[in-house]
Formats: structure tokens, C-alpha cells, sequence
């Protein structure tokens, strides 16, 4: 489905097109959105990573080493809204989705350049809103603001960080409506829904979780807000609301939100599995239905987050085989990945090590899940900290090993320059150990019966717990080192030219950095994805 790819004889490219802070702060080009996002979204990932150092040090000891329980409240609290809401949620599809999918489809921006930018600028007021609620106190509802705590007998700035949670949603469904329409209506001639990348695929199953559910957590944060202002009865019993209503509300959202994080990253590795395998994907069409399959069931399945809140058995026995259904259409994609790797022509670049990180924390955090969605063992595990490390090899093990690695596999495309590759394998293999030495213990402490969100614990636990802590100290180092080395090559780097991968589609048919328009001509397809080794197609 590709095109020759070229160079770019004039030396004129998004970056440099124009000079000064106001072309960026009003630009409608869709790569320059992308990197004030980029931008964005490392601010909030340096917050909530910080957060989470502090807590790990803090619990080295069993009565703690470091905060008061008040202020460890609002730690983890921090914590969980700033990483969920203003990095997890937006990263990919901000960053490389912004980026990417109008050069994927062949088109020149997306449907609607103002309302791209002026979702980055909602985002950014959303994120001064929680900023605020840190500076001024903090939060200490926890990133679910479950009532009647938040809405009675919370602490702290509570609205501030709701409100911006709240604004913070217009900008996802901004961006999903955004994408829908350009995927849609702007795809280049011959580029049918079956030749699509599968990193269009799953932004598009994605864009439509953001539109349908976003709306109901909103709503819901609304009516916490009203119900602490003006004591409206929705959620209080003694004003006769229920306030189990509300974790219906948000976990119909919240859960399907799992998978605006991690559908993104599933597409990244889609793409990386098949360019450093130089193999077609195995099963294009599973890959690309399973994504809007996990997109439908997503909404089905909110209630295994309930099972101990009083629920009916029997409803709690549908959502226990919804949830279990769910996870076919993942099982389908690392199946798919896997026999796509077999008997490929494999490389081991730094984009390809993120993605094969990515394929077996994944599969961990989905298997423990399958715990957590069988009735008898999540009564056991419920509120421990087996959730919490299933959570995060889902979110941190999948979601940001995908997000790194796609980040490794487009720079070359964002910026023109190569990153040292050595250092990049390096800081992926630490990432791994420091992952696996942070999360792991957590699984055996929770099953051990280890709550999350104390303050403190029990003597015999201190021993995992410290492994857990020097795991963290090895994670952030591995964050770090990418942030040095990324930097450094937008302006030492050798020059990456069109195409450093090999890769087909059509966003590698461009220069490197591109041009404004994308392509000087747009382009026609004529054949499938991933036809490595096939002859070339033709732009005419």
C-alpha cells in the first residue's frame, strides 16, 4: 500500500515552517497539536510519577517512613488523577494518534484543525484546575471520588480536582469526534476499510469509547458536585439518594476507559510486531474486528468492579462471564502477534524490545484479571493489592511499554533524527526489571491479604514491600534515561531520513520531519497493508 518514499529537497518542514511561540500556541497543523500534547503530557507524567516515588519510600517501613496518613491520602489520590486522567488516557492518542492518523490515511490535517487545537487547550485548562487542587491542598477521595466521601466528608479541594476531570473529558470526546470523521470521510482513494493500518483500527475503536463514554462520567461528576454544594439527594441516603448509584455511573465509564488506555498501545504493537518481523500481520482481520469487539464489550462489564458492594449474585454472575468474554478478543490479538513473529525475519530494535515487553505484561496483568473477574477469589482479593498490581501491568507494563514504544518507532518521523539505539535497548530492558521488581511482589502481598490505600501494614509484609520500593528507584531511572537521550537527539542525531525501519504505510512515504501538507500529492493505494516484501505501489 506504499509509495516510494522521498526526501525533502527544500529543507522545509513542520518544524520550521515558522518561528516564535505564537505560531505554536495558534497552530491548526495536526503534528505541531501532537507535540504540544507531547509537551503536556510529560509535565503531568513527571507529577504523577513523583507522587508515586513518595509513596513507595514512604512505605520502606511498615509504619511508614515518610507521610502522614492525611497526606498519604492525598497522595495516592494524586497520584491516580493525574496518571489515569491527564497521561493514560491522552497519551497515545494525543501524542501519535494526533500525528499519525491523518499522514495513515492519506489525508493532509484532520476534519477539523481548530477543534484539534482547542482540545489541547482545554486539556491544558482541565490540568491547571487539578494543578491548582495539589498546590491548595490536595485530594483525598482517591482518583474514583466514590460518595459519600467525596461528596460529605472529604477533605481537601475536591470540586478543583473534580472540575478539572470534568473539563478534561470535552477534550477526549473533542478528539474521538475528530478522529471518527477523518477516518471516515478522509481516507486516501483505494485506502478501503480493509487496507487500514491497524493503528487506525484501534484509534477508532478507541475515539468511539471516548465519545459514548465520557458522557456518563461527566455527568456523574457533576452530581457529586452539586450534592457537596447544594446537598441535592442523589447520592446521600439520608437525603434519599443511593450511593451506589454513583459507582454505577462512573464505572461505566471507568471501565471502558481501561481500554481507551490500552486499545492505543495494542495498535503500536500491531504495527511493531509486523515491521521488525518484515512479515504481513497473521490475521489483519481478527486484529482489526477484535478492537471493536473489546470496544462493545468494554461497556458491558462495569459491574466486576462491584461484586462485594451488595449487587445481585445473579448480576454479578453476567458480569463475571462478560468479563471473562472480553478477554478473547485481547487473547486474539497476542495470539496473533505471536504467530506473526514465527518464523519472521526479527530485529531487535529498541521499538521491537517495548513490544515484546509489552506482549508479556500484558498477558500477566490479563490472566491475574481473570481473578479479579471470578466471584469466589475477587471477594478474597477485592481492595488489596493484587488489584493494584493488575492494574498496573495493564496500564504500566502495556500501556506505557506501548506508548514508549511507539514513541521510539515515530520519532525519527517527529523530529528527523535517529536516538542512539543502544541506549534505548538499554533503558527498555530497565524499565522491564524495574517493572517486574515493583509490581510482582504486590501480586503476592495482595493475595497475602495486604489492603491497598493504608498508611501502614503489617511487620511481615516489609520485606516485599521494600523490593517493591527498590523496583520503583530502578522504573523512574528507566524513565529517565529516554527523556535525556530523546532530547539530546532532536539536535545531535544523525539524520534519520524517510524511512529508517523499512516500514510500509503511508506516513513513512513522507519526508522526515514532514511537511505541513503531509504530501505534495495525495496519494493513491493499491495494495493491502503490510505487504513486506511485495513489489511497491505507486503514488499517482
Amino acid at each position: 500500500m506504499t509509495a516510494t518514499a522521498t526526501e525533502n529537497s527544500t529543507g522545509v518542514n513542520y518544524l520550521n515552517v515558522q518561528y516564535g511561540i505564537r505560531s505554536w500556541l495558534l497552530t491548526t497543523d495536526h503534528k505541531r497539536i501532537a507535540l504540544l500534547y507531547l509537551a503536556s503530557i510529560t509535565f503531568f507524567f513527571l507529577i504523577g510519577g513523583i507522587s508515586a516515588v513518595l509513596i513507595r519510600i514512604h512505605l520502606i517501613e511498615p509504619q511508614g517512613a515518610l507521610l502522614q496518613p492525611a497526606t498519604y491520602n492525598k497522595m495516592f489520590s494524586m497520584h491516580g488523577i493525574v496518571m489515569i486522567f491527564f497521561f493514560l488516557i491522552p497519551s497515545i492518542p494525543a501524542t501519535m494518534g494526533n500525528f499519525l492518523i491523518p499522514m495513515m490515511v492519506g489525508a493532509r490535517d484532520l476534519a477539523f484543525p481548530r477543534i484539534n487545537l482547542l482540545s489541547w487547550y482545554i486539556y491544558v485548562v482541565a490540568g491547571l484546575f487539578t494543578v491548582y487542587a495539589l498546590i491548595a491542598g490536595g485530594v483525598d477521595t482517591g482518583w474514583t471520588f466514590y460518595t459519600p466521601l467525596s461528596t460529605t466528608y472529604a477533605n481537601g479541594q475536591v470540586m478543583a480536582a473534580a472540575l478539572g476531570v470534568f473539563i478534561a473529558g470535552f477534550s477526549s470526546i473533542l478528539t474521538g469526534l475528530n478522529f471518527i470523521v477523518t477516518i471516515h470521510k478522509m481516507r486516501a482513494p483505494g485506502l478501503t476499510w480493509s487496507r487500514l493500518p491497524l493503528f487506525v483500527w484501534a484509534m477508532y475503536a478507541t475515539s468511539v469509547i471516548q465519545v459514548l463514554g465520557t458522557p456518563v462520567v461527566a455527568v456523574a461528576i457533576v452530581l457529586v458536585g452539586l450534592e457537596r454544594m447544594f446537598q441535592v439527594g442523589v447520592f446521600d441516603p439520608a437525603l434519599g439518594g443511593d450511593p451506589i448509584l454513583f459507582q454505577h455511573l462512573f464505572w461505566f465509564y471507568s471501565h471502558p476507559a481501561v481500554y481507551i488506555m490500552i486499545l492505543p498501545s495494542m495498535g503500536v504493537v500491531s504495527e511493531l510486531v509486523t515491521c521488525f518481523s518484515k512479515k504481513r500481520i497473521f490475521g489483519y482481520h481478527f486484529i482489526a474486528y477484535s478492537s471493536l469487539a473489546i470496544a462493545a464489550i468494554s461497556f458491558l462489564v462495569w459491574g466486576h468492579h462491584m461484586y462485594v458492594s451488595g449487587q445481585s449474585v445473579y448480576a454479578s454472575l453476567v458480569f463475571s462471564a462478560l468479563s471473562f468474554a472480553v478477554a478473547i478478543p485481547s487473547a486474539i490479538k497476542v495470539f496473533n502477534w505471536t504467530a506473526t513473529l514465527y518464523k519472521g525475519s526479527v530485529s531487535y530494535d529498541s521499538p521491537m524490545i517495548y513490544a515484546l515487553g509489552f506482549i508479556g505484561l500484558f498477558t500477566m496483568g490479563g490472566l491475574t484479571g481473570m481473578f479479579l473477574a471470578s466471584l469466589a477469589t475477587d471477594i478474597h482479593l477485592h481492595d488489596t493489592y493484587f488489584v493494584i498490581a493488575h492494574f498496573h501491568y495493564i496500564m504500566v507494563g502495556g500501556a506505557l511499554m506501548g506508548y514508549l514504544g511507539g514513541l521510539h518507532f515515530w520519532w525519527p518521523k517527529i523530529t528527523g533524527r535517529l536516538y542512539p539505539d543502544a541506549w534505548a535497548r538499554f533503558a527498555a530492558l530497565v524499565i522491564f526489571i524495574g517493572f517486574n521488581l515493583t509490581f510482582f511482589p504486590q501480586f503476592v502481598v495482595g493475595y497475602l491479604g495486604m489492603p491497598r490505600r493504608y498508611a501502614v501494614y503489617p511487620e511481615e509484609f516489609q520485606v516485599l514491600n521494600i523490593m517493591s520500593s527498590a523496583g520503583a528507584s530502578i522504573l523512574g531511572v528507566g524513565y529517565v534515561i529516554p527523556l535525556i537521550y530523546l532530547i539530546w537527539s532532536m539536535r545531535y542525531g544523525p539524520a534519520a531520513g524517510p524511512n529508517p525501519w523499512g516500514a510500509t504505510g503511508l506516513e513513512w512515504q513522507t519526508p522526515s520531519p514532514p511537511p505541513t501538507e503531509n504530501f505534495e500529492q495525495l496519494p493513491v493505494v493499491t495494495e493491502d497493508a503490510y505487504e513486506y516484501g511485495s513489489k511497491e505501489a505507486h503514488v499517482v
